[in-house]
């Protein structure tokens, strides 16, 4: 069985007919992740005990690097999200 790990991180957002539209960028440890392009996107529309309403986005970065980040839409807040593995940063 895989585990879930969310990690908060800031992003950077596209805001058009809404705010935090879509994200542009997010940071981990102070390190910059620019995102070249939204590969998928889905949402969690009920609002249960533990899993609150959110817009999830699988995206690219620059760097080839593939990504899925949450985006609770009642607190705002955005987390990475890590399944089965722990993130190594390369410096």
């Amino acid at each position: 069985m895989s585990t879930q790990k969310l990690i908060q991180v800031k992003v950077e957002c596209y805001s058009g007919y809404k705010a935090d539209e879509s994200p542009l960028c997010f940071y981990l440890d102070n390190m910059r992740f620019e995102i070249e392009a939204i590969t998928d996107r889905w949402f969690q529309a009920e609002n249960k005990p533990g899993f609150p309403k959110a817009d999830y986005f699988r995206v690219q970065t620059k760097d080839g690097r593939q990504y899925i980040l949450k985006h609770e839409q009642v607190s705002g807040k955005w987390y990475l999200v890590v399944k089965g593995e722990s993130i190594t940063m390369q410096r």
